[in-house]
Formats: C-alpha cells, structure tokens, sequence
C-alpha cells in the first residue's frame, strides 16, 4: 500500500465511477482498476462494491476512506512543513497535546512560546497522552500535555494542575437546570458517553477509575472515538459524558453543564519531557506557565484548577 493507491483509492470513492475518476487523476482506466484491485489484494478485503451503478464502498471501504482523507492530510501537511522549514531555516520544536488542553492553556502557552522563541517554529500536534511518552522517545515531540499517568524511565513528569470535572447534558435534560450541584451517583440513571475509546489507556479509563472508586455504575456505557464526538451524541439526547471543566467553552449552545458535588472529580494536566532533555527549553516552558498562572486568565478559572506547587 503506498499513497499513489490511496489518491487513487479517494478518486474513485468520491466520484463513484472508474472513468470518471481516471479523467480526474489523468490516468487511464485499466492502470487505475489495477491499482484498486492490487490495494484489495493488500488488504485481503473487498472495499468497492461493483455490482452496484454507481458504484457503493463496502463497510470497510467507508472505513479505509475515511482513513485514506486523513493519511492524505496528514503528508500534505508533513509536506508542507518540511518546505516551509527549508526555506525559513528554523528549527521546529512539536508539542503534543491532547484535545482537551486546547481549550484551556495549550493555546496561550503556544503564544508565549512564539514570544519567548521568534525564530522557532512551534507546531502543535493533538495526540492522547498514551501515545505521548512513545512519541518523545522517537523523538517525534519536544514536550507532551496530557491527562494519563503514565510511567517509563526515560520520561519525567510534572503534574502542573487538576482540572475539575463537570457533566455535559443534554439541554432539555431534567437535571439541566438544577442549580445545585449534582450527585456523582445521577449516573447511575444514566447512558454515559465515554472518549477517546482507542488506544487505551486513556482518558476514559481514568474517567471509569474514579467512578469505580466511588462505586457508581452507570445504567450504560458508550465509548466513541473523540470529545467532539462525545459531545455531538449528548446534544442529540444519546446519553450524558464527562469533560473536563474548560471544555465548557464547546457546544454551549445545546449542550448544559453541571458541577458534581464532589469536589476531589479531578482530573490531572501532565506535561512530560524526556529524562536526558539538556536544551534548556523545557525549564523556559516551565517558567512560561508560572508566568501564565499568575496572570490568572479567564480560561484557568472557567476550568476552577487545584494549582499545585510547581
């Protein structure tokens, strides 16, 4: 499989039709059916169906498509990163996060880094906190932002805060308008939406942690892939999840927000670092978010953190 079979692929899933695709690709059919039938091969699964006029992708052929957009993106931007650090000649420095810090500090750390280092190109990169740790040992990120305590010895650890968690409901949920706040045990009267559901572990492990701890069971669970997700199946009355408190920002507009009564629901915001970092800069990021906790922003008291010492 290589990314000519994935242009090709997408060509052909977005037009529907081989001849039509082969125009748009500038390519004879029988190369184009050849390639196709080669990436199937690769596969060992049928991903067009093409007994049907115009042509129908089979359920993994959804999948591969929508896996095939996001490859495709994902080396355009590699792509165009690496043209616009050879013609700048900046150093890059990468930062993963996971999706949840982007709407709390993540993006004001980033501002304040581009300030402190003008001449860095700072890219971040969303990436669950499992992933993080492998990351920073290929070296592929820098520094890393995420929830889940995880332990190796080549990376250390900071545990800068912990973030309140708060229940998304729906906005015609009965609960949705109660004042004050609200027992952890209501979710045992409800279908629970958990995220991100691979790779584990996650956040929402640490999310069942807790309520294992607490000995609440939820009537239901369900896992889907991303916060965004989670969020859009509550507005559509599918169920209730657990965000962190700064994700409040998202979905105002049709999705409520509670407060539990239990103030020790946290959940922890880590930045990790390679053990053997000798550039200085990690010491500079830990300055920058000393600086950026003093200033007290709107979005650290939206998110009501337990700041720890640093």
């Amino acid at each position: 499989m290589d990314v000519r079979q994935l242009r090709y692929f997408v060509a052909v899933a977005q037009e529907r039709n081989f001849s039509r695709a082969a125009e748009r690709l500038h390519i004879a059919q029988p190369p184009l059916s050849r390639q196709i039938q080669a990436l199937e091969e690769d596969l060992g699964v049928l991903l067009i169906d093409r007994s049907e006029r115009p042509l129908k992708l089979t359920e993994a052929g959804r999948f591969f498509y929508e896996q095939a957009l996001q490859m495709i993106g994902r080396m355009e931007q590699i792509r165009d990163t690496t043209r616009q650090l050879g013609r700048s000649g900046r150093s890059l420095f990468v930062v993963g996060c996971v999706a949840s810090t982007l709407y709390g500090g993540m993006p004001d750390l980033a501002r304040r880094m581009r300030r402190l280092w003008p001449d860095l190109e700072i890219e971040l990169k969303e990436m669950i906190s499992s992933l993080q740790v492998q990351a920073l040992k290929e070296g592929r990120i820098d520094v890393g932002f995420g929830r889940v305590r995880v332990t190796d010895p080549a990376i250390e650890r900071i545990i800068l805060r912990e973030e309140r968690l708060v229940l998304a409901l729906p906005l015609d949920h009965p609960k949705a308008a109660a004042k004050a706040p609200l027992p952890l045990a209501t979710l045992e009267e409800e279908s629970l939406i958990l995220y991100p559901s691979e790779p584990r572990p996650s956040f929402a492990d640490e999310v069942l942690s807790l309520l294992a701890d607490r000995h609440v069971r939820p009537a239901a669970i369900q896992e889907v892939r991303e916060l965004q997700m989670a969020l859009g199946l509550v507005a559509a009355d599918a169920g209730v999840t657990i965000v962190p408190a700064a994700a409040q920002r998202l979905r105002s507009y049709d999705v409520a927000y509670r407060h539990f009564d239990d103030r020790k629901l946290v959940s922890p915001i880590i930045m990790s670092y390679r053990a053997n970092d000798r550039s200085g800069r990690i010491e500079e990021i830990k300055q920058l978010i000393r600086e950026m906790y003093a200033a007290q922003p709107d979005w650290l008291q939206l998110s009501e953190n337990r700041l720890l010492p640093p």
